[in-house]
């Protein structure tokens, strides 16, 4: 009696294929941008043929959306739910703040690069509106309970909103070198004078 084929063997070494790709261009799109990024550097890094490339990814679309959907999977940001558990505003700041300026220790770098290409790429820009949109919510779960009312909360407001931006991290601690903590306050009294 034959036994069925099966494509395991082939369908596992495609996955593999399809994930060194994805990979090969999130790493690119990390460092040079996606905007500079080309399928000959994805091929190459990737360590296939560009027709490859393609055969896995037949329109730049489709490529875009895996490398997005792959980027964020990997590097999520922290989980804003868990600070609406905190009742005191300066308290939930303070956990935000870690928690974001962590998160900004690990990917702030990359995402930067990706971030000022965006105006560039409408389509990249489209892609990536939904997960850049939690930072909408972060402020949103961070704005309850400062008691603030008319232009005191459009000010609060606008401290938490600079409190969350990856540029107000990167002048903190990348160019004024000021420890973690030591930023996290800074903004927490900001946010406290508003």
């Amino acid at each position: 009696m034959a036994r069925p084929y099966r494509q395991t063997r082939r369908a596992a070494t495609t996955a593999q294929t399809r994930r060194r790709i994805v990979d090969a261009a999130v790493e690119l799109h990390m460092t040079v941008g996606p905007a500079e990024t080309t399928v000959s550097a994805i091929a190459e890094r990737a360590g296939v043929p560009r027709l490859t490339v393609y055969r896995h990814f037949p329109d730049h679309s489709s490529l875009l959306r895996a490398c997005v959907d792959h980027g964020w999977a990997t590097y999520p940001p922290p989980d804003h739910h868990r600070w609406a558990d905190e009742a005191d505003p300066e308290q939930r700041l303070r956990l935000a703040l870690d928690e974001l300026y962590a998160y900004y220790d690990v990917v702030g770098d990359p995402l930067g690069v990706i971030l000022r290409d965006l105006p560039r790429m409408p389509e990249v820009a489209a892609l990536n509106a939904p997960y850049l949109a939690r930072w909408d919510d972060m402020q949103m779960v961070l704005e309850r309970g400062w008691g603030a009312r008319g232009r005191s909360r459009r000010a609060v407001g606008a401290a938490l909103r600079l409190s969350l931006e990856l540029t107000t991290w990167e002048l903190l601690v990348r160019r004024s070198r000021l420890s973690r903590n030591e930023a996290v306050e800074l903004m927490v009294r900001t946010v406290r004078c508003a």
